[in-house]
């Protein structure tokens, strides 16, 4: 049987030739969407199938774009192969071809965490989620990072910063975001390794399946999958919340996907959201990124060192120095080589352990971890309210 297709046309081309061309398509065409363009259109046009106004109008297998410039452009045409892989349809043209990422059922329910791309405070939120939901039932963080481990890693207590140290020299990297999860969360974690992302954010190789399997024998009621960058966890994840902010246009390439298979949006400071609301409906929170000190730091002289924009004005220190450059090795090197405090505060990321851990244990400082907290007025509230409605638990 043939695949049942749905087309994409425009009104720039000449209706005889579009239906000729629907005609000689491998595929059984059940519709056809016009998108635009009126120069060849005369009124009468008859293109052999039926004409539809949504991509969900009719049952399909695929899309098929017929179309061309100037209706639809590059970005116009990402955002329809967006919509199409939010359906689970593939989205074929004349020279390219998208299909929906693989997406691997597990039984135990499941809310993923994506994000738009690096460093937008997705494991942070990732981790408020976990702790929040944990109040009520046993809740596993399932992470997959660049530098995570060859096979899944369970970690059921939070490490130290000596257990820490001794991974990073032994050769490992002691910053994975399941370490992360597994300090701050105070929830069991599992540490899973992607490589390469799609365009619609499908790792090119990961292990995150076998964590979730992993994950499974500690018997947990929720598995809160925490992705990559701009990759997804690989699992069908009952529930979606997106993480984005200024730096990154939904618009942009397959983002929109991302936003039409997401049931929450958080910002964390500046995103576009008409754009957002362009796409879609879902609901946007704000949110605020905080560093927490997981020690006191009783005014004490200490530098500062995050990969992001967290503030720093409310710690209880004597703020002498503050690096933002903790995933740019060469210019925290010299940093390192003029800091000169009595405690070095670093968040669990990048370049903590194995540079600026050792840097300050090499000049006698104290090394305290900072948590990243999640302020929000709105997101508690709808996370409850999300999580029974849409998943199993």
């Amino acid at each position: 049987m043939s695949l049942r297709a749905l087309a994409l046309i425009d009104g720039e081309h000449y209706a005889p030739v579009v239906r000729d061309a629907l005609a000689a398509l491998p595929y059984d065409v059940v519709g056809a969407v016009l998108v635009g363009g009126t120069e060849k259109i005369r009124g009468d046009d008859e293109y052999g199938v039926p004409l539809v106004t949504a991509l969900d109008a009719v049952e399909a297998d695929l899309v098929v774009d017929l179309s061309d410039e100037p209706v639809l452009g590059p970005r116009e045409r990402l955002l329809w192969a967006s919509r199409a892989l939010a359906l689970g349809l593939p989205y074929v043209g004349a020279d390219f071809r998208f299909d929906p990422p693989p997406l691997h059922p597990v039984e135990t329910p499941s809310l993923a965490v994506i994000g738009l791309g690096k460093r937008i405070g997705k494991t942070a939120v990732a981790g408020h989620v976990a702790r929040v939901l944990a109040r009520e039932r046993r809740v596993v963080v399932v992470a997959m990072g660049r530098g995570g481990p060859a096979e899944p890693e369970v970690v059921d207590t939070p490490p130290t910063l000596d257990g820490l140290l001794a991974l990073s020299r032994s050769g490992r990297h002691a910053a994975s975001d399941h370490l992360e999860a597994a300090a701050f969360a105070g929830v069991p974690a599992v540490g899973c390794r992607r490589a390469g992302g799609g365009l619609a954010g499908a790792p090119f190789e990961s292990n995150v399946v076998e964590g979730a399997l992993a994950a499974a024998q500690l018997e947990p009621e929720l598995l809160v999958l925490d992705g990559s960058g701009a990759a997804l966890p690989p699992v069908a994840a009952d529930v979606r919340i997106l993480v984005t902010n200024g730096g990154h246009d939904p618009r942009a390439g397959l983002n929109a996907y991302r936003v039409l298979v997401s049931d929450l949006v958080v910002d964390t400071g500046g995103a576009d959201r008409e754009a957002i609301r362009s796409i879609s409906e879902v609901p946007v929170v704000a949110a605020e990124l905080r560093l927490r000190p997981t020690e006191p730091l009783d005014g004490r002289r200490t530098a500062v060192f995050t990969a992001g924009p967290a503030p720093t004005d409310g710690l209880d220190a004597d703020i002498v120095h503050v690096s933002r450059n903790l995933a740019r090795r060469d210019a925290l090197r010299d940093e390192l080589e003029r800091v000169d405090a009595e405690v070095y505060l670093v968040e669990l990321k990048a370049a903590a352990v194995d540079m600026v851990a050792e840097a300050a244990l090499a000049r006698g400082a104290e090394v305290v971890l900072a948590a990243n907290d999640v302020v929000s007025e709105e997101l508690d509230e709808r996370l409850l309210a999300l999580v029974p409605d849409r998943s199993r638990a």
